[in-house]
């Protein structure tokens, strides 16, 4: 009995070890993309914190399928989500571009950084009591990730020499200002891969494979931008839909009143 016991305190012991080691890993390659940017490596440092956001996709999935969730692994995944989502991408985006802005440059970093991480602790502290269907503004990866495919799809056209330092910096100002806002995006965390799909589906979902396969940077770049502007998108169409259902009633009582 005893035995029996131990094993699977030591077995549920290394369930908790996995998501915490993606963790780990995760600020590896936060840090790792920060020496990087130091060193002027900056195809290398996007290419880091992508894979990063890897690795931040799975502590999550594992730590959920293994039903090895913590309160201390929540709390070291946005540690861990700061330094690669929120110090990373801002430092490379600095240093990359925004250095000939000087001081409006590196403020326009440091709001990114802020945002990212006020953007974490509100997340922290709506655990559970808002819906897991959506995310309340962008997710810090997913804005640190539009950073990365900027910088790659540069490098792929070869304009990293040319490219506008102002509308870099109005690209983090506007990433900034979804992350902290209550705009809502589709989480897709209940996305069963098991389910069936319509044949046109599979179809779509093996040409986007195929399009990332041959073009990374560009298809990555044209994933980014559609879900950044799909959630205001969807919030004026749900606007929209709400103003419609109460003109409704109004019109149906003005044509009583002819009536």
């Amino acid at each position: 009995m005893k035995r029996r016991k131990f094993k699977k305190e030591k077995l549920r012991r290394g369930i908790y070890i996995l998501p915490n080691l993606c963790t780990s890993l995760n600020i590896f390659f936060g840090f790792y993309s920060v020496i990087a940017s130091i060193d002027g490596k900056f195809m290398v440092a996007a290419i880091s914190i992508l894979i990063a956001g890897v690795f931040d996709m799975l502590d999550g999935r594992i730590a959920r399928a293994a039903n090895a969730t913590s309160k201390f692994g929540v709390e070291y995944d946005s540690l861990a989500d700061l330094i690669s989502f929120g110090l990373a991408p801002g430092l490379m985006m600095y240093l990359w571009a925004l250095r000939p802005l000087g001081r409006i440059g590196w403020l326009a970093a440091f709001l990114f950084m802020t945002c990212g991480a006020l953007r974490l602790a509100r997340f922290n502290t709506q655990l559970g009591t808002v819906s897991s269907t959506h995310f309340v503004g962008l997710p810090i990866p997913l804005g640190a990730g539009m950073n990365c495919v900027t910088v790659l799809i540069c490098y792929r056209f070869n304009i990293q020499e040319s490219v506008n330092p102002i509308f870099l910096m109005t690209m983090l100002y506007a990433l900034s200002f979804l992350m902290v806002s209550t705009i809502k995006y589709e989480s897709f965390k209940k996305v069963e891969l098991s389910r069936k799909m319509n044949f046109n589906v599979l179809v779509t979902v093996v040409l986007i494979l195929i399009f990332i396969a041959a073009q990374p940077s560009i298809a990555m770049f044209f994933i980014g931008v559609v879900y950044v502007i799909s959630g205001p998108f969807n919030t004026i169409r749900r606007h929209k839909k709400i103003r419609r259902k109460k003109d409704e009633p109004r019109a149906e009582e003005q044509e009583t009143d002819v009536v």
